[in-house]
């Protein structure tokens, strides 16, 4: 179970952090605004002091995952260079910000759209697709990855690979700066490995 949260230390942020393990574990239309309180380790309502409901913190939690992956295609190396050097810089971020996220991005990839705040999440995800499949189709008309796939098809293979790690991925216990910087290198370790096995296989032949 989600550890409890001291009455001392609770902050808007911390109870993000808390609804979200309570979310993934639970899932979200298992979560009462009680088993929140539970977790972290206040009432009711002192949650109702900051959000006005649960759904209003998985907008904030889904938000954040969103936010930072959008973030990735804004950036300059996700927009300068070829078309393959770029797909290439947009799968390392999004590598990194799936371990660096990891709780958020889970709960995010787990919306099923039953409610307002999953509808948008679900939208906000199909145009990150979108813009994916079409910096796919770039790389394949400059001729840097293989034309015989479909570039949807491409995107889908790629980001469902990318997508698989919330599963099985298990960061290092939160620790200090040096815990950290080894966590990073292990975000970039990942990340290249999922740039060889996809490109491998896209690249012409």
């Amino acid at each position: 179970m989600t550890a409890a949260v001291k009455r001392d230390a609770y902050t808007p942020e911390s109870l993000l952090s808390v609804a979200v393990g309570v979310f993934n574990e639970r899932g979200y239309d298992g979560t009462s605004m009680e088993h929140l309180a539970r977790a972290a380790g206040i009432s009711k309502s002192s949650i109702y002091h900051h959000v006005s409901s649960k759904e209003e913190l998985l907008r904030r939690a889904v938000s954040r995952a969103l936010d930072g992956l959008f973030g990735v295609l804004d950036e300059e190396g996700a927009r300068a260079g070829t078309a393959t050097e770029r797909l290439e810089y947009v799968v390392r971020g999004t590598v990194a910000l799936l371990v660096a996220e990891l709780p958020y991005v889970t709960l995010l990839l787990r919306v099923r759209g039953n409610t307002d705040a999953e509808r948008w999440a679900m939208e906000r995800r199909r145009d990150f697709d979108h813009r994916l499949a079409d910096l796919v189709q770039a790389a394949v008309t400059e001729g840097g990855l293989r034309a015989d796939l479909s570039p949807r098809l491409a995107t889908r293979l790629l980001y469902g690979m990318i997508n698989s790690i919330v599963e099985w991925y298990r960061p290092a216990d939160d620790g200090d700066a040096d815990a950290r910087e080894r966590e990073r290198e292990r975000a970039k370790d990942l990340a290249d490995a999922v740039l060889h096995l996809a490109f491998d296989g896209l690249r012409p032949r």
